[in-house]
């Protein structure tokens, strides 16, 4: 373990390799309850065929390897027919011990050939058996496997992103997290439909299924250590529910939620939402937009849509930039966060930039070499 590793770090490996060992039973109940409604991000998954051929070498790599120590070592044994073992006699042998069939007709008479099978021909027959039984024995681990992920997942996660329902709206946030340099592994999907929550793990991310106004299911995505929480569920009335349920578990993050209706963001906002987003009068701005200026409207839309063209973002004063004015950047400032306080163009105080600076941007995509 390095000397410079986090301290959290050490405590999840810490935890995972007591979990490991022992566990008590509050806590093998909540992985249970875990493992029933958390699903982990789909990995590579080996087609059928390949999976049987590739046991078979396995197995046929033990049986050679088993064959050619009893060859080497054919002087050890006896054999009832004719005293003498040759290769075919070593392969029948070989063959007969891995599958536990043992006739009696081949034995090992001297000391070297007996502790050969004790500690080489023993082992690869378990492992041969391993290999034979291996269906049985890789629904058991893959289930092992799974608890282990998860119980790492949530003894390291923090300062991640929980995104409440996955519909339209919840997977846009999520394309414009990942776009915006967020990792997936860095985001947490909850929502109530299993279908739903199996679409998110195959898109790569963590996904809890239950009800996100209960608050049992949000702290199964780990809320109480998340630094921001989206809010999109289908209903004014259910994202207020999971409002209230957020910012009870967790006072400090930021919470984003998207309603349908303006006259529900005052009951928003008093419920703990930092900004709320009206999906209906966004639109029907939008349309007006679009209507009496479609060049603006193309321009606003270019600008909330990721890697269409002008992107909108926020990112840190460089160590270049920090005492040179907005003007001397290289794309275009629109505003400066200082302090949290956003300092728009008109603002005095944004002739200099600081470092600790935060400046928003109008940029273009670097394109892909």
């Amino acid at each position: 373990m390095k000397d410079d590793e986090h301290p959290a770090a050490k405590r999840a490996r810490s935890a995972l390799l007591r979990s490991l060992w022992s566990r008590s039973r509050k806590e093998a109940r909540a992985d249970a309850e875990a493992g029933r409604a958390i699903t982990m991000p789909v990995q590579n998954v080996v087609p059928p065929l390949q999976q049987v051929l590739k046991r078979l070498f396995m197995a046929t790599a033990v049986l050679i390897v088993t064959v050619l120590i009893v060859y080497l070592d054919r002087e050890g044994y006896n054999d009832n027919s004719d005293g003498s073992l040759d290769l075919l006699d070593a392969a029948y042998y070989a063959t007969v011990t891995l599958s536990t069939t043992g006739y009696g007709d081949i034995t090992p008479v001297s000391d070297s050939a007996r502790f050969t099978n004790i500690f080489v021909i023993t082992p690869l027959r378990v492992l041969f058996l391993i290999i034979l039984v291996g269906t049985t024995l890789e629904v058991l681990t893959e289930r092992t496997r799974q608890q282990v992920r998860i119980h790492r997942w949530r003894s390291r996660t923090r300062d991640h992103v929980v995104v409440v329902g996955y519909g339209t709206k919840g997977r846009h946030a999520v394309q414009t997290l990942v776009g915006q340099g967020i990792g997936k592994d860095r985001i947490v999907v909850v929502d109530a439909q299993r279908k739903t929550a199996d679409a998110a793990g195959d898109d790569g991310l963590v996904a809890v299924t239950g009800d996100a106004t209960r608050s049992e299911t949000l702290l199964k995505a780990e809320i109480h250590r998340a630094s921001r929480v989206i809010v999109a569920p289908q209903r004014d009335e259910t994202a207020t529910l999971i409002t209230l349920t957020a910012r009870q578990l967790n006072r400090h993050a930021t919470i984003v939620v998207a309603v349908r209706e303006d006259e529900n963001v005052p009951l928003l906002k008093q419920s703990g939402a930092d900004t709320v987003v009206t999906s209906s009068s966004s639109a029907g701005r939008l349309l007006g937009k679009f209507t009496a200026s479609p060049a603006v409207a193309r321009t606003l839309e270019d600008l909330m849509t990721l890697g269409s063209g002008m992107d909108l973002i926020e990112r840190p004063v460089t160590a270049e930039e920090a005492g040179r004015t907005p003007r001397e950047c290289a794309d275009l400032v629109v505003a400066v966060v200082r302090d949290r306080k956003i300092l728009d163009y008109t603002d005095a105080r944004r002739t200099e930039l600081r470092s600790g600076d935060r400046v928003i941007t109008v940029s273009r995509p670097v394109p892909a070499v």
